[in-house]
């Protein structure tokens, strides 16, 4: 299991949560509402790296190598100490200076042994 590189993302971080509910909507306009599956709550977090061209392309050839791998990572959110396990389908790279590059990325959690 591979390690996210030690690289902190700005603060404009957003985490998302989508809880898994299933709604049962009944005639008299009752709605009844459960949770479905053991892991009912996955986040997804929208993040932005400023950092080097170098330190970029250490970024994006880990994000890479992963997607193509088909495998999760391990990572830890902001101000947080546990790591939990990610997946990135989609990120960009901007380079809007000499020598910097802005990396965008949502890690969407995923639940694995």
């Amino acid at each position: 299991m591979a390690t996210f590189p030690d690289f902190d993302p700005q603060y404009s971080a957003t985490k998302r949560s989508q809880p898994n509910l299933r709604i049962t909507q009944f005639g008299d306009g009752y709605q009844q509402r459960t949770t479905f599956g053991l892991n009912q709550d996955p986040k997804v977090w929208a993040l932005t790296f400023n950092v080097k061209d170098s330190d970029a392309d250490t970024i994006e050839t880990f994000l890479e190598n992963e997607a193509k791998n088909g495998t999760s990572f391990d990572w830890s959110p902001p101000d947080e100490s546990t790591s939990y396990k990610w997946i990135c389908r989609s990120f960009n790279r901007e380079m809007f200076e000499s020598d910097r590059s802005r990396i965008t990325a949502s890690f969407e959690q995923v639940f694995e042994p």
